[in-house]
């Protein structure tokens, strides 16, 4: 059976949609919490052996180590990650720390970028394994940080407001910032858990619950052709 490594930040943001598609590829899937493991214990993590490694999204910076030492940490093994070739998938945070791992720099955009919404891709993007989003591109975002493009990496998509929002090196790293992972049906516990930013930002959770009932079902399918046709690719 092949194996799965995610790094899960909070609880609520988890694989979502892709862990089924996982699971029927035959991944035994193991989540390694930072919040639970400490630094040695995250370090310790046989993420080269893994037959995949990714890494998820959380409300903090990808440069807080300061704040959240355990940074560190998972910058270093995605590091490794990098270096063993295999392959690497990282959403949002999980993005952002694979772009800062690899000489880009990261910093706050000035403004939130919440909400379902499109994505402009690029021609290569649109070649790729993020052409099953079709034509609107629509996702979740759900964000204020942003990636510069790494050094030799690939541009896939952009929106308005952020211009590098996800990119390939090789064809084994890809860094996404929006969340195809996410769960629609889920959606409750993103509210919840995100209630302060949303207050902050002054936006509607009753308009994120609608929207997510209206193109859930569609998200997810896309989200899920996605993931497979990146995984295809690594064989």
């Amino acid at each position: 059976m092949k194996t799965a490594i995610a790094i899960r930040h909070v609880a609520f943001e988890d694989l979502g949609v892709f862990a089924p598609v996982l699971e029927e590829l035959g991944y035994r899937i193991h989540y390694a919490d930072p919040g639970i493991l400490d630094a040695g214990e995250l370090t310790a993590l046989d993420v080269e052996a893994a037959d995949l490694l990714v890494v998820l999204g959380a409300p903090i910076g990808a440069c807080d180590e300061a704040t959240y030492p355990f940074l560190l940490a998972e910058l270093e093994l995605i590091g490794r990650r990098l270096r063993s070739g295999r392959p690497l998938l990282g959403i949002c945070l999980g993005a952002q720390l694979i772009a800062r791992a690899l000489g880009a720099k990261v910093a706050p955009m000035g403004v939130k970028e919440i909400g379902f919404g499109g994505l402009q891709l690029t021609a290569e993007g649109a070649a790729g394994c993020l052409g099953e989003l079709g034509d609107d591109g629509s996702v979740l975002h759900w964000h204020g940080d942003m990636f510069e493009l790494p050094p030799g990496a690939t541009l896939l998509a952009r929106t308005d407001i952020c211009p590098n929002q996800a990119f390939m090196l090789g064809t084994a790293v890809l860094g996404l910032q929006f969340h195809l992972e996410a769960d629609p049906a889920r959606i409750e516990q993103w509210l919840i858990g995100h209630a302060a930013e949303l207050s902050a930002c002054r936006i509607d959770p009753p308009t994120l619950r609608r929207q997510a009932k209206e193109v859930g079902e569609e998200l997810r399918r896309r989200g899920q052709r996605v993931l497979r046709r990146w995984l295809a690719g690594q064989q």
